[in-house]
């Protein structure tokens, strides 16, 4: 760069470079120590300045209170009119990308380590109201000690529209949340989810979720159920079946709460209580379920229920197939509803005549008539008819809805939402074609 200093910091080194700038080793004169210089530039209009610069110093001053040894150190924040900039702790190490780049499978102990110990940093970070919402191993630093560290809560501090601005990339598409995708709200529990994909990725070698383009990739995001890690890695313990399927689970009220609580299933593993994602012969399903195993700590203080929670942890079929039990009183309860069934539809009535179901013919329904709604949106959006959510187009292309009138939205982050009204013939066609610009 031209200038040779960025605010009172004395630049020595260009470190990388990433979507939003340029990240620089430097010196602190002031207090004669190297510090990591992160550069933001933002192409904003006046208005959205004034809300970045209040927003930045703001949430950079809750950044840098996050004092935590798996949390990078903020020292201080700074604007030289071009660009905004954050000086924090300079790290010596390898970044987790470059571990996994590498090609050799990390030991299994060590994904604990480095895995526990992010989601210890998140967790102090969610306690202090500061969600990351960049998770990836791009922003895991492995120190020379083997400590682990969070870098770069830099992407939480920058407003929507230059987040847009500067593309989805900046939200790392392959380990971003559902709610991410669709441009909802996050909270803490979005970066459980990425904590998730990145440690499928450590076990695995390979990440849940991909895609020939940027519009697939959020499709599967939103819409596929990955395999489960334990059917990519022989021998690896079902107990991480359970902590990946729970942290990768769509809805975030289905996912681990706080990530204190994945920490600890991390870090206890081999004490991990599960039971619903095995087949009866003790065999692996294919792909995540989904399902809450129970935690470390609900195996303590609910040891005497420990019998009631399985239960509740498994499917109601798995109990019937292998309790006896449970055969007798399903096989009578089906007797039950059978013979109610029959009183119900052969009691007499006034006259003398017995009462008796419709016949097939007088049941059956007239058959609903359909039309298709065809649809192009450039580059993407989510699809939403009459509230309910259908995808996202690219790939989707076409739905087969009831004849009439429907309420179609599509989103896409950083844009104004479209919506619009259609009346679909009968065996007819709408067309309905939107590019976000």
């Amino acid at each position: 760069m031209g200038n040779s200093k960025i605010g009172r910091y004395e630049i020595l080194s260009e470190i990388g470079r990433g979507a939003m700038g340029v990240v620089y080793r430097a010196r602190d004169p002031m207090l004669q120590r190297v510090v990591a210089i992160k550069t933001i530039n933002l192409a904003l209009s006046k208005d959205e300045r004034i809300d970045f610069e209040s927003r930045f110093y703001r949430e950079a001053g809750s950044a840098g209170r996050l004092n935590h040894p798996n949390i990078v150190t903020i020292y201080d924040v700074g604007d030289t009119g071009e660009l905004a900039y954050m000086a924090m702790e300079f790290l010596e190490g390898e970044e987790l990308r470059d571990l996994l780049d590498s090609g050799k499978p990390l030991p299994l102990e060590r994904v604990v380590e480095i895995a526990a110990g992010v989601a210890r940093g998140l967790a102090f970070a969610h306690e202090h109201g500061v969600v990351h919402r960049d998770i990836k191993p791009s922003n895991v630093m492995i120190l020379k000690n083997g400590v682990v560290k969070i870098t770069d809560f830099g992407i939480a501090l920058i407003p929507a529209a230059s987040r847009t601005m500067a593309g989805m990339i900046l939200g790392s598409p392959k380990y971003m949340s559902p709610e991410q995708v669709i441009g909802k709200d996050v909270d803490g529990r979005a970066d459980i989810f990425s904590l998730g994909v990145v440690l499928f990725e450590m076990l695995t070698g390979q990440t849940p979720f991909d895609g020939e383009n940027i519009s697939a990739l959020m499709y599967r995001i939103l819409n596929d159920t990955p395999a489960l890690p334990g059917s990519l890695r022989a021998g690896l313990p079902a107990a991480f079946d359970h902590i990946v399927s729970r942290a990768l689970a769509k809805l975030p009220d289905d996912r681990y709460q706080t990530a204190a609580e994945m920490a600890e299933d991390l870090l206890n593993y081999k004490e991990l209580e599960f039971n619903a994602q095995t087949s009866p012969m003790g065999e692996r399903k294919n792909a995540l379920d989904h399902s809450k195993p129970q935690s470390l700590s609900e195996k303590l203080i609910h040891e005497d229920e420990q019998t009631a929670i399985m239960a509740r942890s498994e499917p109601l079929s798995t109990h019937i197939r292998s309790s006896g039990f449970w055969k007798k009183i399903v096989a009578l309860s089906v007797l039950v509803m059978a013979m109610a069934g029959w009183l119900l539809f052969h009691q007499p009535d006034d006259t003398g005549v017995e009462r008796t179901s419709p016949s097939p013919q007088a049941a059956q329904t007239v058959p609903v008539a359909t039309g298709d709604l065809s649809i192009a949106i450039s580059p993407w959006g989510e699809i939403i008819v009459d509230g309910k959510n259908e995808g996202i187009s690219p790939p989707l292309n076409t739905l087969n809805l009831a004849a009439g009138k429907h309420k179609v939205e599509i989103r896409n982050p950083g844009h104004h939402s479209v919506i619009s009204t259609v009346d679909i013939p009968p065996g007819g066609q709408i067309k309905i074609r939107h590019k976000f610009d």
